[in-house]
């Protein structure tokens, strides 16, 4: 039997303005269709776009009870669920809000941690053009950082200073 491969995803590209050709009732609305959630998984040291976790259902978060204190889950794998979101510059697409939240994982005992609000700011902080990834470990700064750049090597340079700066491990 052949092993079926994973299916690669990308990050969802810039579609049309939703908005475009009318200034009615919801222009200037910000949209979801520019933001992709990205799983990093800090031990095994991959990153990859998981659209499942758009709606707490990503490969990592399926079949697991979320708890809201770590310490009830002593034993969890660490991952971070980043939302990132693309806009189109002056001078092409770049990542204009990078924002990372925490996440643990328990497979043994099916339980996680996570603080659901702050999934939900930090999307919210990610899609309003916010760079928030200094709390992060420097592994998974690390790891991030290489995923965004081998992704496209261009949107990471047209991207803020304070994205490199924050990403950027000694």
């Amino acid at each position: 039997m052949e092993e079926q491969q994973k299916k690669k995803v990308g990050f969802n590209i810039i579609k049309n303005d939703p908005t475009e050709g009318h200034g009615g009732f919801g222009a200037g609305v910000l949209t979801l269709d520019n933001i992709s959630p990205v799983i990093i998984d800090v031990e095994a040291g991959e990153a990859e776009v998981d659209i499942g976790a758009m709606h707490a259902r990503s490969a990592v978060e399926r079949g697991i009870k979320f708890l809201t204190s770590k310490e009830e889950v002593p034993n969890a794998k660490p991952y971070w669920l980043v939302w990132v979101t693309i806009e189109v510059g002056p001078n092409g697409p770049l990542y204009a809000g990078v924002t990372a939240c925490e996440m643990t994982v328990d497979r043994s005992i099916r339980r996680g941690y996570k603080s659901l609000p702050e999934h939900v700011n930090k999307m919210d902080k990610s899609l309003k053009r916010h760079i928030m990834v200094e709390h992060m470990d420097d592994k998974s700064k690390k790891i991030l950082a290489d995923y965004l750049q081998n992704h496209d090597a261009g949107m990471w340079e047209r991207s803020a200073e304070q994205l490199k700066q924050d990403l950027t491990v000694e």
